[in-house]
């Protein structure tokens, strides 16, 4: 199998996004690609078929790729649950959660795991495309590298180093990134990609040619700004509507540990729907639907929450008439008690909810990741539900015997799933990816009060493939596959 690797000189470079372009291309070429990202660092996660859990940009890389999802995708994943620690997943499955510095010390065991599926897809597949993490230049994190040219240099691929113009300083971007690298990994660099570009090309030309001659290495190509480009995100939230603003308000808590936020992607590309972020001290306001999102730390969201003094707002939203969505971490915070004996997400120990509904929370060290199907029924009418499932929560009580939803079958055997309140103005489910559904979101939308919204309802797999197509068709015309090819073939 051979291998290539995309660094970034930045977060937010374009790492993400090239290899699901590169992955695409390739696939179109008829080689069988596997996308790779040895260590990912994100809340945004999705379930593979085996019940393992892997981050957003691998399902998506995999996706451009046509391939089934595989934890050795992503062989570690850190998802944040504080400041300064994160859970640790290694194959798909939480071993522990750790502070920074002791996993800085795990990282040589971490190392095992990665270089143990980048073998395994080496069996499987011609080309492996991998992402690195963060930029290779940050000198506190080099020691025991496993993201960037810790792992490059362990199977010895080419990489390429991409960077973003639109941040600006591109050229100083790309020369001190390569400058801070060892000899041998300055070796390894094969060249560069210039992302997000706007204007006349030939007005960056001069730069192009003093960078090929200040560092002897070629540039593969300048990629235009793609606007409005719209792909599942890795990590970071858009906090701002993509469309004019709709007759349908909706409002999402921005939680400091939010998770699987991907969930509202549906609704932020719909033009019926006025999607906001509820951000840290704004106020939710007026609206038809307050949502309570995901979250890797629900006892310390919980808190926040109320120290937002977003509780009150939520019962008088609530006393004038308006509907209440809670997901997964949401879900929990709509019951009486959430208790954590083990830990599991904070040492806090147990919280009361908002007591919105008779039922309660354990948290257990055993996480719930599941593929499932199902049916939901609101305001008397059946929808089908396609969804997935993370979550460490066991949770029991009176309201959930009004289910959201009804499986269809299950991993676990489970019969049902969430609750709709009596008074109908509260519904809850531990399901991801519920608006990826339209029948779902018409649904649940017209259950909020809209009229038109279902209408207008997102086919989130239709719109991830237009937008998959127009990124790869944008690699292709703008890389220079020729060059592309050598390096991968050397």
């Amino acid at each position: 199998m051979k291998t290539l690797m995309v660094q970034g000189t930045t977060s937010d470079a374009g790492k993400s996004t090239l290899v699901a372009g590169l992955c695409r291309v390739l696939q179109r070429k008829g080689l069988s690609v596997a996308p790779f990202k040895p260590q990912n660092m994100a809340l945004n996660s999705a379930v593979t078929p085996c019940g393992g859990e892997i981050g957003r940009a691998q399902a998506l890389q995999a996706e451009a790729a046509k391939v089934p999802l595989s934890t050795d995708f992503n062989p570690i994943l850190l998802k944040p649950n504080s400041d300064t620690g994160a859970q640790v997943i290694i194959h798909g499955k939480a071993i522990s959660n750790m502070e920074a510095a002791a996993y800085h010390d795990y990282k040589k065991v971490a190392l095992e795991a990665v270089l143990s599926s980048h073998q395994r897809l080496s069996e499987q597949f011609e080309l492996c495309i991998v992402e690195g993490a963060g930029s290779p230049a940050e000198i506190n994190l080099r020691e025991n590298d496993i993201a960037n040219m810790g792992f490059a240099c362990e199977v010895a691929c080419p990489v390429i180093i991409i960077a973003d113009i639109d941040k600006g300083g591109v050229f100083a971007h790309l020369v001190g990134t390569l400058a801070l690298l060892s000899d041998y990994e300055q070796s390894l660099v094969k060249g560069f990609v210039i992302n997000r570009f706007r204007g006349d090309i030939a007005l960056l030309q001069s730069g192009l040619d003093w960078l090929e001659q200040k560092t002897g290495k070629p540039v593969f190509g300048v990629l235009p700004y793609l606007h409005g480009l719209a792909l599942d995100a890795e990590d970071a939230v858009t906090v701002d509507n993509i469309c004019e603003r709709g007759s349908l308000s909706v409002r999402v808590l921005l939680f400091p540990h939010i998770s699987n936020h991907t969930d509202f992607d549906t609704l932020r590309l719909n033009p019926e729907v006025d999607l906001l972020y509820v951000r840290y001290q704004e106020s939710i306001g007026p609206c038809d639907l307050i949502i309570l999102p995901g979250s890797k730390n629900v006892l310390s969201d919980l808190t926040f929450l109320r120290k937002q003094g977003w509780a009150e707002e939520i019962k008088r939203h609530l006393r004038y008439g308006g509907k209440v969505l809670g997901v997964c971490g949401g879900l929990q915070m709509l019951g009486k008690f959430i208790r954590d004996p083990n830990a599991v997400e904070s040492t806090l120990g147990e919280v009361a909810g908002l007591g919105l509904a008779d039922f309660e929370t354990t948290l257990s060290e055993q996480k719930v990741l599941t593929q499932v199907s199902g049916i939901c029924q609101l305001n008397e009418q059946s929808a089908e539900i396609y969804g997935y499932e993370i979550h460490a929560g066991v949770s029991s009580g009176a309201a959930l015997e009004v289910p959201f939803l009804r499986f269809n079958t299950h991993p676990n055997n489970s019969v049902k799933d969430g609750f709709i309140s009596r008074d109908n103005q509260i519904a809850a489910t531990y399901l991801h990816g519920l608006f990826d559904t339209v029948a779902a979101t018409q649904a649940i939308l017209s259950w909020a009060g809209s009229n038109q919204a279902g209408t207008a309802a997102i086919d989130l797999a239709k719109h991830r493939e237009q937008q998959i197509t127009r990124l790869a068709d944008s690699c292709e015309a703008h890389l220079d596959w020729q060059k592309l090819m050598k390096i991968i073939e050397e």
